[in-house]
């Protein structure tokens, strides 16, 4: 069972902030309902296409390599790293309805009610 904590949070943190401060990225870490580890990218220098309107994107974090490319890809795959840290696994099998993660990862670039904000 997918399951993430405050502690581990704080773990993986200093990574995470290392990635955000090598792109010049402002954001914030999360746990939503101790499943999902969550970094809510709030400002940078990136320009992202956005998918939801209103400046606010929901990254796939499955397929980051086909739906971007440049410095955002490689941001987000060092995003993901970081987020994953040394002791993720996944061994889930969807043939089987079979799924166990460490825990699971969100990317989000703004916020539903807070726009992502572009810097120059």
């Amino acid at each position: 069972m997918a399951y993430v904590s405050q502690a581990k949070k704080a773990q993986l943190a200093p990574k995470i902030k290392e990635v955000l401060k090598k792109y010049n990225m402002k954001g914030s870490i999360a746990v939503r309902h101790h499943m999902s580890l969550v970094v809510n990218v709030t400002s940078g220098p990136l320009e992202f296409d956005h998918t939801h309107g209103d400046d606010y994107t929901q990254v796939n974090v499955y397929h980051i390599n086909s739906h971007y490319s440049g410095d955002k890809q490689q941001f987000l795959n060092e995003l993901l790293d970081a987020m994953k840290g040394p002791e993720w696994f996944d061994q889930s099998d969807a043939m089987t309805d079979y799924f166990h993660v460490s825990h699971y990862n969100d990317i989000n670039i703004g916020k539903w009610n807070k726009p992502y904000q572009l810097t120059c």
